[in-house]
């Protein structure tokens, strides 16, 4: 399928700006979720680092690397072709591949599963405590393995909700249910006096009651809409070689996250031990958050750009990358100035002195995912056009960079070393993935219109950091001093933001209205 770069009518226009301010408002709603889940996420993050001891977390985080991978594996980059294709499809009516493709992703998904998980733990009967010298890591390991596919059915799920419900059943499931269940584990690991392994245990509990409850909501979701009275087993069409040729070549995204996080993780006890594997997973969270906002707005943004593709609307293509772009580079900035400029006495407030020399790898991780996402969603939509080639390239080109940075820095300067490594290679994959929008996807590298946004960004950036390395104000004060500059910044780019058409509920608020105005 192509982009013909047709003329584009004024009502196609103005649909696909209607599109584009749903998708917004929609991703608003569950950025909202998110940062509910994300407080009480990261309060959580917070209650075990506390709570467990160094080692403990170390082996804690430790299981939690191997388990990204194990989730990469039984994931096999099928998440993507419910994000792509099923929108796709169903644009197209065409039901009997929709259901196939998701057929395919259950029964896939399901054998992956069942080998990953078996293959572990035959090779532990055979091979003994010869797999991993930590015993506390080896035992957190093999309960927290059943973790990957759930996690990876979960994904899948989520996709799901954003292509066929509304922004407030994932608010409620994935916002709401999952982190309060993860509280309750770790209140009860607090309480109880209980040990990591118990906490490894209750993850696992917690998320398979979500995927219980995830399943109940998607079948009345899909009951309601009729797709499910469009099921016909006897002509279901699946895609096998459409979705494959797809997805498996994207594996490679899925390598580099690993790569930087779970790879870096196991050289780190290799080359260290598990302390200097707590430095760095302590405030890796912290440095994720960065990427709040773009999470909340990638669950939407990647159907709405497919349906747009399968409707050959280049133009509505670019206004909603753009348009998302800046939405995020803006709302993020908060996090990325409490993370960044502010990353020292935030790490020592939050997680106690035992990981103050953790500020400097919070401020290096901080900015690396800061800048890969205030750019807008290259890599999603060099996905969405089919440009499989280029981010295979991209992707190999990326993981041989990251795993060359880590053997030359990790076991010379551990957990710093890693998180330089993490940032650069960040900066060099986001950067590469803006270049490939020349690739014939209509999209502009930089769209003149939004330079202010980005200056503004830069030179608050710079006033935070000049204003805490040569003054070091109180934390309150500090803290103060980002909040007003993030409304700053909302205030200089209200205009280009469109918040006035967007967002219309918040203009009744009297101070918003007040600030964002036009």
């Amino acid at each position: 399928m192509s982009i013909a770069g047709a003329p584009i009518a004024a009502a196609d226009v103005v649909a696909s700006k209607s599109a584009t301010r749903r998708q917004i408002r929609g991703s608003s709603l569950l950025l909202v979720g998110r940062l509910l889940s994300k407080g009480v996420n990261f309060g959580v993050q917070v209650l075990i680092v506390r709570y467990l001891s160094k080692g403990d977390f170390g082996a804690f985080a430790y299981a939690l690397g191997i388990v990204a991978i194990v989730q990469t594996v039984v994931t096999f980059g099928l998440d993507r072709a419910v994000t792509r294709f099923v929108p796709i499809y169903h644009e197209q009516g065409d039901y009997p591949k929709m259901f196939g493709t998701l057929l395919m992703v259950v029964i896939t998904m399901a054998i992956l599963g069942v080998s990953v998980i078996g293959g572990l733990y035959a090779a532990e009967a055979v091979m003994g405590t010869s797999m991993l010298d930590d015993a506390r890591a080896r035992s957190v390991v093999f309960i927290l393995v059943l973790l990957g596919p759930l996690q990876a059915l979960d994904g899948v799920m989520i996709g799901l909700f954003a292509v066929f419900a509304s922004p407030r059943a994932i608010f409620f499931r994935k916002h709401v249910v999952a982190p309060l269940l993860k509280l309750a584990v770790v209140l009860a690991l607090v309480f109880g006096g209980a040990s990591v392994l118990f906490l490894a245990t209750g993850y696992v509990a917690a998320e398979l009651l979500g995927i219980v409850i995830y399943t109940v909501l998607l079948v009345r979701v899909m009951k309601g809409s009729g797709l499910l009275a469009r099921f016909d087993r006897a002509t279901v069409d699946i895609p096998w070689r459409t979705v494959l040729a797809f997805t498996v070549p994207l594996l490679t995204s899925d390598l580099v996250y690993v790569t930087m996080q779970s790879t870096n993780t196991i050289m780190l006890e290799h080359f260290g031990d598990t302390l200097q594997v707590a430095s760095l997973r302590a405030v890796l969270p912290a440095a994720i958050l960065n990427q709040l906002v773009f999470s909340s707005f990638a669950t939407l943004f990647t159907p709405q750009a497919a349906r747009m593709f399968a409707r050959e609307d280049r133009e509505g293509i670019n206004d909603l990358y753009w348009q998302t772009a800046i939405w995020v580079a803006i709302l993020s900035f908060p996090v990325f100035a409490l993370t960044f400029a502010l990353a020292g006495p935030f790490t020592t407030f939050v997680f106690g002195s035992e990981y103050a020399d953790s500020g400097i790898i919070l401020s290096l991780l901080a900015l690396g995912y800061y800048f890969n996402v205030a750019l807008g969603f290259n890599g999603l939509t060099l996905k969405v056009y089919g440009k499989v080639g280029y981010i295979v390239k991209l992707n190999v080109a990326v993981v041989i960079v990251n795993l060359v940075l880590s053997v030359l820095l990790i076991p010379r300067y551990g957990a710093l070393g890693a998180a330089i490594g993490t940032a650069a290679t960040l900066i060099v994959h986001n950067i590469l993935k803006q270049a490939g929008l020349a690739l014939g996807t209509g999209i502009r590298l930089f769209d003149r219109r939004y330079v202010p946004v980005y200056a503004s960004i830069a030179v608050a950036t710079a006033g935070m950091l000049v204003m805490q390395v040569g003054w070091g104000p109180p934390m309150v004060v500090s803290f103060a001093a980002a909040a007003l500059i993030s409304l700053a910044l909302l205030r200089f780019n209200r205009r280009l933001l469109d918040v006035e058409e967007t967002l219309p509920e918040i203009m009744r608020i009297p101070l918003a209205g007040r600030l964002l105005a036009k």
